[in-house]
């Protein structure tokens, strides 16, 4: 799914008041955790992940594999924080993504 300008920037609205749930830190980004993250935007669709200091990844590489490994959407890079959205494919939990498509 391939994000417009509009519903790019209504993503990052909804995402401003959210609070990282993932950081990856010293062991840096492994497939456990690609799995995990894979899980929470199916019941969420729209999740912050940050980046702790003691890390050696980088934000953009971190960007590329998550969109690579679970077919979702970086929407936003700030500093060490990403914003990521995946519509998620149970209709109950698909709140987020039936907003995006009406924008």
């Amino acid at each position: 799914m391939e994000l417009r300008g509009k519903q790019k920037s209504f993503l990052k609205s909804q995402a401003h008041h959210l609070h990282p749930i993932f950081q990856i830190g010293k062991g840096g980004l492994n497939e456990q955790m690609v799995t995990q993250i894979g899980e929470a935007l199916e019941k969420r669709e729209l999740i912050k992940v940050s980046l702790l200091q003691n890390t050696d990844e980088d934000a953009r590489d971190v960007a590329t594999i998550l969109e690579q490994k679970l077919d979702c959407r970086v929407v936003q890079i700030i500093g060490r924080v990403l914003v990521v959205f995946k519509p998620s494919s149970k209709e109950k939990n698909q709140d987020i993504s039936i907003a995006v498509k009406k924008v």
